[in-house]
């Protein structure tokens, strides 16, 4: 840090297993990546080429191997993986990433139907050839999931071998775990909690009252997603106690902080 501030919360330092913002790039250009993690580097964990953007991204060889030369892990959204495979492209999807160098992949099922079984077989496949992050939620606002069964499908792609498991809320946060409104459906999450570990959940959060929610109930190690690139500094700010909304939650407490 620039400087020395007493009662800071310690964030767990990169590679982290938790404390994790994943963000999603919906299309910059080289030089607008390069401007990014020039002053969020530091800060960030995972980038997400959103839904299939990189179908159309031009240089997306060259973006992906700036991305890499600064050791950032990078996969292609979770639509894009659902593209291929209701165009019976399995095989293709994991022949692209392998081409493209790409080691982390998203399993969702946001978009189209697929059995549990079947997505859970797509995910202990793809951990053959890499990092797979799966995603439970549905796209549909009007398709609304009971915590149990959030829980039942969280467990079951854990087991599968994901290494989180990402709770869908859109780019916009108004659906998956939030309503229409972007308020968090609260009971929901809080019993989520009490059956998956915090640290295995990246919680989509793109608006910022939705990431005050998270750091206040799980702490500034929370691990949060779809972040817009130029919220990357004011998020982790309001991580620590340095941004308005949590300016008091670590004062004088620092021995509870996490």
């Amino acid at each position: 840090m620039n400087f020395n501030l007493s009662q800071i919360p310690d964030r767990k330092s990169k590679p982290r297993q938790s404390g994790i913002t994943m963000v999603m790039d919906k299309g910059l250009s080289l030089e607008e990546a390069r401007n990014f993690l020039s002053v969020a580097g530091p800060h960030v964990d995972i980038v997400k080429l959103g839904f299939g953007t990189s179908f159309v991204t031009p240089n997306l060889r060259e973006k992906l191997e700036f991305y890499r030369s600064h050791e950032m892990p990078i996969y292609f959204g979770g639509t894009l993986f659902e593209a291929f495979l209701i165009r019976n492209q399995f095989e293709d999807y994991i022949n692209m990433c392998r081409d493209y160098g790409v080691s982390w992949m998203e399993v969702s099922d946001g978009s189209i139907t697929i059995p549990h079984a079947e997505k859970c077989g797509y995910i202990e496949k793809l951990t053959k050839h890499g990092i797979v992050l799966s995603e439970v939620g549905s796209k549909d606002a009007a398709h609304i999931i009971p915590p149990y069964k959030w829980i039942e499908l969280m467990k079951a792609e854990l087991s599968a071998g994901s290494s989180y498991v990402i709770a869908e809320a859109r780019e916009a946060g108004n659906v998956g775990i939030y309503r229409g409104s972007g308020e968090v459906r609260e009971g929901l999450v809080q019993e989520i909690l009490t059956q998956i570990p915090a640290e295995k959940i990246i919680w989509e959060a793109p608006q910022k009252a939705q990431q005050l929610y998270f750091i206040e109930l799980i702490g500034c190690n929370v691990n949060l997603g779809n972040i817009a690139p130029s919220e990357v500094i004011p998020l982790e700010a309001m991580r620590i106690g340095l941004r308005g909304d949590t300016f008091m939650l670590y004062l004088d407490k620092k021995e509870n902080a996490g």
